[in-house]
């Protein structure tokens, strides 16, 4: 992703300056006071002995309350901020960049996971991480951790969208970054959940989990439309401990489904969910399910695998998608009959060109009419085959463009055919991109029928030559895993 959007992928740790200065309990402030000169330390965290911050000592504590006011050898409890601004090492940056600014703070301690001081973050450093345009940007998509400051958030994207096409950034790219906001609205969301069941008397997770992101998602493709395809992965656990942990994992699935939906990621109508069972399973069952569809091969077992395939975890426990990811991906290796019936599935509709090659629109009758469906006749086939290919050689990866690359590197796919397919690949994504933003801006839902008026003689010409890339490696798809042409 372009430099200037990097800030919205980058964690905490990415820009936080080593262990800060760390003081015992007990600590007297002329010693204090002596040792941050002697760093030119802005601040010290006074930390209990396992490493936990309990206090923070600022260069403002020392002029307002220590300078001509107490004795050198008071303790620094008696003058430190007891409430300690701090954040996980592991956090977004730009999170942490907005809640600086809005609690206008010039520090924040950084904390791992066991809320041990591992670093300081500075407000300066932090912003220098980032370019200042994009300061405008980081408080449009940092809002308090509400409901109401989600959906703001999900309401901003079609206009970044807009100020991203306008800035030349890749359509590609774009689809990352609304990805990787999304993904951050789940983790967000979950974390609420959590805390929420906790009070409630709930207690914590009983076993590690992580939630799957399915789909487009789980390939980093976001549009400016998605619902939620999504998933639990629970951690094994005895046969007769299923009754109460099913019944967590349910409570925060419907939680966290409810809370996206009232972002603005609505419900999935197909039920790809978490609150659905068939999505919410231990590892040992989702290796079992796999291999029930491997076995079957029914049109409803091609479409659910067609759906989970592209999985990636985006919060909670990633070591249990890697197991998951390296099982699926010698499943479908080894199941040569799986890949054929889904090659039925992904490649049986054409691409939108005529039966004289030419750009097919929808007709006078339709309502879509003049305009050109890019959904179904383009970008499905496109992804479905290149997942398929890829699948067959066993590559993990899930994102479009780096399944082509790879299927060339195997040389599955000549350089031509990769140059071909990757434009094929960003073209649609822009073209798609940009006309959601111009229904978003009109008042319409974003759609995938373009307007075919609206593009130049280039576009039309590129969008051909996608079209014509797209059919051959859908037949090059039939041939490759079916035998023959359908």
């Amino acid at each position: 992703m372009r430099h200037d959007f990097q800030i919205f992928r980058s964690l905490v740790r990415d820009a936080m300056s080593p262990p800060p200065l760390m003081l015992a309990p007990g600590t007297e402030c002329g010693a204090a006071v002596a040792r941050m000169a002697a760093l030119a330390a802005p601040c010290a965290a006074v930390t209990d002995a396992g490493g936990r911050p309990i206090g923070l000592l600022t260069d403002q504590d020392v002029a307002r309350r220590i300078a001509f006011q107490v004795p050198a050898g008071a303790p620094v409890e008696t003058v430190m901020t007891r409430t300690v601004p701090s954040v996980r090492a592991s956090d977004r940056l730009y999170h942490a960049v907005a809640r600086m600014r809005r609690q206008r703070l010039r520090h924040l301690v950084v904390t791992d996971v066991e809320g041990r001081a591992v670093g300081m973050l500075d407000l300066d450093a932090a912003l220098a991480a980032t370019a200042g345009v994009l300061v405008r940007r980081i408080d449009r998509l940092a809002h308090e951790d509400s409901l109401a400051g989600w959906r703001a958030i999900k309401g901003q994207q079609a206009a970044l969208a807009r100020e991203m096409l306008d800035d030349h950034v890749p359509a590609t790219e774009i689809q990352e970054f609304l990805t990787d906001i999304n993904g951050d609205l789940y983790g967000q969301i979950v974390e609420r959940a959590l805390a929420a069941m906790a009070d409630e008397g709930w207690g914590r997770p009983p076993v590690a989990f992580t939630v799957l992101l399915m789909g487009s998602g789980g390939r980093g493709e976001n549009f400016l439309d998605p619902d939620q395809d999504n998933g639990f992965v629970l951690a094994d656990y005895p046969d007769e401990a299923h009754g109460p942990i099913d019944r967590y994992f349910l409570e925060l699935a419907e939680r966290m489904t409810r809370d996206l939906d009232a972002t603005g990621i609505p419900f999935c109508q197909g039920g790809v969910m978490a609150t659905n069972p068939l999505w919410r399973k231990s590892l040992s069952q989702w290796q079992d399910q796999t291999r029930l569809w491997a076995r079957r091969r029914s049109g409803g077992a091609t479409l659910l695998a067609d759906i989970f395939f592209d999985f990636q975890p985006v919060h909670g426990d990633p070591a249990l998608a890697v197991v998951l990811r390296r099982h699926v991906g010698d499943l479908a290796r080894r199941s040569r009959p799986l890949l054929q019936s889904m090659a039925h599935d992904d490649t049986v509709g054409g691409v939108a060109l005529s039966l004289f090659g030419r750009l097919a629109t929808a007709g006078v009758e339709s309502i879509h009419r003049g305009r050109i469906e890019l959904k179904i006749h383009a970008r499905l086939p496109l992804v479905g085959c290149v997942r398929l290919l890829a699948l067959a050689q066993g590559i993990e990866e899930t994102p479009t463009l780096a399944r082509i690359r790879r299927l060339g590197e195997a040389g599955v796919l000549v350089p031509g055919d990769v140059d071909g397919l990757v434009d094929a690949h960003c073209h649609i994504a822009q073209l798609i991109l940009r006309q959601q933003v111009t229904d978003i801006e009109a008042g319409r839902l974003p759609g995938v029928h373009v307007e075919t008026e609206r593009l130049t003689a280039q576009e039309r010409g590129r969008l051909h030559e996608a079209l014509r890339a797209i059919d051959r490696l859908r037949k090059r798809t039939q041939i490759d895993l079916i035998g023959q042409q359908i």
